[in-house]
């Protein structure tokens, strides 16, 4: 007939996947199809209030719409799972804890996550109009901190820099230095040499604007440094400071890889070295027999 299921957005109640709504496509196997224990995405058919009849449908869920769903699960399960932890810290009824915090911020922000999320940082904002006692937002907060903390940003930049004068090594190593002096306590920057005259000037901050400041600060400084008169040197940027992502990071780490497999001794560089040393050690003008 088709498949059992536990609604876990409401309080486990049973519903049936009929077997018509397992799949667009011709049903070979159902145990391939569908295993016991996994979460599924499902849409809801018909409901029989008199019989406690719920029928689902698979089929109909559309790949985009699973997705949606299993991201508005997960965070509705961080939601529960912070207010469950309150009520039993706080030794409060959960309930109670719901009906007066959780779904009225859902009503207000489309999801208590989101509001979860601007009351970490600004709790009075999001919490001062539901009249709290200090002990009961204190463990409130505390635990929305600890379980919504914000992933930090890599801002990058990508520059070029030479010198071609007598103090060149040390041209550069200065505007290094003065790239590094811009750091903050929030922005800490760090440059490092791809391949020369390659380098890459990083920062992970909460705040994309302040890192993106903070990097052309840093870009500013160390292109003064290498401008110097005595230094005579030039910095060009490759790429301005921006978020980047894990891919942009992969593949940054690609080209480092084959810039150092490049740089790298190849077997010939021994017998030129030799040759070049034997060549060295000929003199025309020796004495015969001269050591």
């Amino acid at each position: 007939m088709g498949a059992y299921v536990s609604l876990l957005e409401y309080d486990n109640k049973e519903g049936m996947i009929l077997l018509s709504e397992l799949s667009r496509r011709r049903i070979r196997s159902i145990a391939k199809l569908i295993k016991v224990g996994r979460q599924e995405p499902v849409m809801v058919m018909r409901v029989d209030e008199e019989k406690g009849y719920i029928d689902l449908s698979k089929r109909r869920v559309s790949p985009e719409e699973a997705l949606a769903a299993e991201e508005k699960y997960a965070k509705s399960r961080l939601v529960n799972t912070i207010m469950s932890h309150v009520a039993h810290v706080a030794r409060r009824d959960l309930l109670k804890l719901n009906q007066t915090v959780t779904w009225p911020l859902y009503k207000k922000f489309g999801h208590c996550y989101d509001a979860f999320r601007q009351a970490a940082t600004d709790p009075d904002g999001v919490l001062g109009e539901f009249n709290l006692d200090d002990e009961l937002k204190e463990i409130l907060v505390k635990n929305i901190k600890q379980r919504l903390k914000p992933n930090p940003h890599k801002v990058r930049a990508d520059v070029e820099m030479k010198c071609y004068s007598f103090s060149g090594v040390e041209a550069i190593r200065e505007a290094m230095r003065a790239a590094q002096a811009c750091s903050t306590e929030e922005c800490p920057v760090e440059m490092k040499l791809i391949a020369a005259p390659l380098y890459v000037l990083t920062t992970m901050t909460h705040n994309k604007k302040e890192g993106i400041d903070t990097l052309n600060r840093a870009v500013d400084a160390a292109q003064a440094a290498i401008s110097k008169a005595e230094h005579k040197g030039e910095l060009t940027v490759k790429d301005k400071p921006r978020v980047v992502s894990a891919e942009d990071e992969r593949i940054l780490a690609e080209k480092m890889a084959e810039l150092e497999l490049a740089n790298a001794e190849v077997d010939g560089d021994e017998d030129n070295s030799d040759t070049e040393e034997e060549g060295m050690s000929f003199n025309e003008n020796a004495t015969p027999g001269a050591e």
